[in-house]
């Protein structure tokens, strides 16, 4: 349970995470294109405290380098792949980024270490509220969850400068591109839920379509529109 562990474990398990994800990125330098996580994204992965965004059963594997469940089916991404989307997407300290599939709020949290300002999207209200409860707690004051259909995005706060999906959906949803600004990336795991999947990079041209890259092959859980 989150009580057993003393924090100073906690510090030297992020270390040992960040270092993990270090390795990754070395592995996997020449289907990314990067070699090394940002300065930004490294500081954000070493300082958020994941062990606070996972159900409590789950905070002694907090730090592994591998995703967790979270419940209602739903799971918490590999911190490699959370460092990866980050990085992909080329965000800085005035951009304005969406997150799809709030989840455990963990990509949201990183994002929030770097970015202006996050606004995410959960379906389940349970793990939407649950989220939006931990961040606050955390002291993320520009993070802001709304509860709703991932695929519709969040219009009302549109355009983004970046966009990331943590779940795959059968193909990029035309509502989110239409949300991304010129030049703005998204970050996106496409494929069926029983097929191959991968992380895509899709950059927005100025004539409102956009080009696309393919990353990696990836697992994710599917992205489930609202009923």
């Amino acid at each position: 349970m989150a009580g057993d562990i003393h924090p100073q474990n906690y510090a030297a398990a992020r270390e040992r995470m960040v270092a993990e994800v270090d390795a990754m990125y070395a592995e996997t330098r020449h289907e990314t294109g990067l070699a090394v996580m940002s300065p930004a994204t490294r500081a954000a992965l070493g300082k958020v405290q994941r062990h606070r965004l996972v159900p409590p059963a789950q905070a002694s594997a907090a730090y592994r380098n591998h995703p967790l469940p979270i419940g209602g089916g739903q799971t918490i991404s590999q911190p490699y792949v959370v460092a990866l989307s980050t990085d992909l997407m080329q965000v800085d300290a005035a951009s304005v980024v969406l997150d799809i599939g709030t989840g455990s709020g963990y990509q949201a949290a990183v994002l929030a270490e770097i970015v202006r300002q996050v606004y995410s999207i959960e379906l389940l209200e349970s793990l939407g509220q649950a989220a939006a409860s931990r961040l606050a707690e955390l002291g993320y004051r520009n993070v802001e969850v709304r509860i709703g259909d991932g695929y519709a995005g969040w219009p009302e706060k549109a355009p983004f400068d970046a966009i990331v999906v943590t779940a795959a959906a059968p193909q990029v949803p035309p509502a989110l591109v239409a949300q991304l600004k010129p030049g703005g990336r998204m970050v996106i795991p496409v494929g069926e839920a029983d097929n191959v999947q991968y992380l895509k990079v899709l950059t927005k041209r100025a004539d409102g379509g956009y080009d696309e890259r393919r990353v990696l092959p990836v697992r994710f859980v599917p992205l489930v529109p609202k009923k």
